[in-house]
């Protein structure tokens, strides 16, 4: 996870990679829409969708170009621990869209942005599981 959390937003400092982490631990929480199944940090990290991996960093492999860092694993077990803050509280989706960010992401509504990535959490009433701590 500290792996992901590095290779994802490094350039976001750390209270990005902190909502990077949260976006995982939420689809590990979620068990609804696209992550029903999913019971792991691993799970998600590598979860194939539409014949890709989920997140950029394994499609790409920076995942697997650099060691967590001691700063990066202890930001990874504060996650683990179910830090949270707006706006990846509840996300269970980021990007980077290189432009603004649209007001929905796949039909699910968006809830803030942090530097660069846009944060989006599910619809009401549509994945009881990512409100659930």
């Amino acid at each position: 996870m500290a792996r992901m959390m590095r290779a994802e937003a490094e350039g976001e400092g750390r209270l990005g990679m902190l909502m990077v982490g949260n976006v995982i631990v939420n689809r590990v929480k979620a068990d609804c829409l696209d992550f029903e199944g999913l019971r792991s940090v691993p799970d998600v990290i590598y979860q194939v969708q539409g014949g890709n991996y989920s997140f950029e960093a394994v499609q790409k492999g920076n995942v697997f170009y650099n060691r967590a860092r001691s700063a990066e694993k202890r930001l990874a077990k504060q996650t683990l621990k179910y830090w949270r803050q707006h706006p990846s509280k509840y996300a269970l989706w980021y990007f980077n869209p290189y432009a603004p960010c649209p007001d929905t992401w796949y039909g699910q509504p968006f809830t803030g942005q942090y530097k660069k990535h846009c944060y989006y959490e599910p619809q009401a009433n549509t994945c009881p599981g990512a409100y659930r701590w």
